[in-house]
């Protein structure tokens, strides 16, 4: 896609960026249909280029929901965009449905793959209570009613400790490392206009209640990412890991040596694998959802 995307460099030019992209219009649904066979059927780059950039904001919004993993904005913001754009090149506009709906979905694998490689054994600790303190820690300080920012107090480290079977030092450096999360209704801008951030969440409800259901639904996703690697085999699992998971991707030059087969071959089974990943993570959605909705 030819031209270059807008970039958030740090988290100082948040709102410049958000400024930029909604200078980008949105699109009607006929304008979006024929854009999106302009790309398909005839490989129209300013077409494909135009899909993205309408679908920018999308993308800004459903990472603001991942802000509370401690990972850069920007870095969230831009595998965001790869996932918005490997769903543009995917995108069958003759299905009857628009492009976020469709894109929504790529957009937060992308994101949730990222915060897997980037919080990775060695970042998390490796214990599996270490793990699960990770994934669980702002669902426990929510039950406690520990919303206020900084340090926790000792009888709620203690508390959230014994809960989830921790020490209670991981407890209190693990709240330091997820620390980096925004007041919800801080300004964008120091003198106050363009909105706060509470605006640019994929839940825009001011119930904590609600916080609290998404917060679950986020470690559902994550969950149902990991669990899903076990529908591949040991060749696919390999090149998908390799390819998609590690902090040093492998290239194909690589993996084409190891097993034998061409570059083409093994992209193949990249695209297959991650397909097949994508399809699991549903269905093992599914199925925790309505294990949930059982307890």
């Amino acid at each position: 896609m030819a031209a270059a995307l807008p970039v958030l460099a740090n988290e100082g030019g948040l709102s410049r960026y958000l400024d930029e992209i909604r200078r980008f219009p949105m699109l009607e649904p006929h304008e979006e249909y024929m854009l999106a066979k302009r790309w398909r059927e005839h490989g129209d780059r300013e077409a494909a280029h135009k899909l993205v950039t309408s679908h920018l904001r999308l993308v800004a919004k459903i990472a603001m929901g991942y802000r509370g993993y401690g990972l850069p904005i920007g870095e969230v913001v831009s595998e965001g965009n790869v996932g918005l754009m490997q769903a543009v090149k995917r995108f069958e506009p003759d299905k009857g449905f628009r492009l976020a709906t469709y894109a929504m979905w790529w957009i937060k694998a992308a994101i949730q793959e990222y915060i897997l490689r980037s919080w990775s054994l060695v970042k998390m600790g490796t214990t599996a209570n270490q793990k699960k303190l990770f994934f669980n820690l702002r669902k426990a300080k929510g039950r406690i009613s520990a919303f206020e920012e900084g340090d926790l107090r000792p009888d709620q480290v203690k508390q959230i400790a014994t809960q989830l079977g921790v020490t209670e030092q991981d407890v209190v450096d693990m709240n330091r490392r997820l620390g980096g999360d925004a007041s919800l209704n801080a300004p964008l801008r120091e003198e106050g206009e363009g909105g706060e951030w509470q605006d640019w969440l994929v839940d825009q409800s001011e119930s904590q209640e609600q916080m609290l259901v998404e917060e679950e639904e986020g470690q559902n996703r994550l969950t149902a990412l990991r669990n899903a690697l076990s529908v591949l085999n040991p060749r696919e699992r390999r090149i998908f890991e390799a390819r998609r998971l590690s902090e040093d991707p492998i290239t194909l030059e690589e993996l084409s040596a190891e097993f034998g087969v061409s570059r083409e071959r093994v992209r193949q089974i990249e695209v297959r694998a991650f397909e097949k990943v994508q399809e699991a993570v549903k269905k093992n959605l599914t199925q925790i959802e309505a294990t949930s909705a059982e307890a």
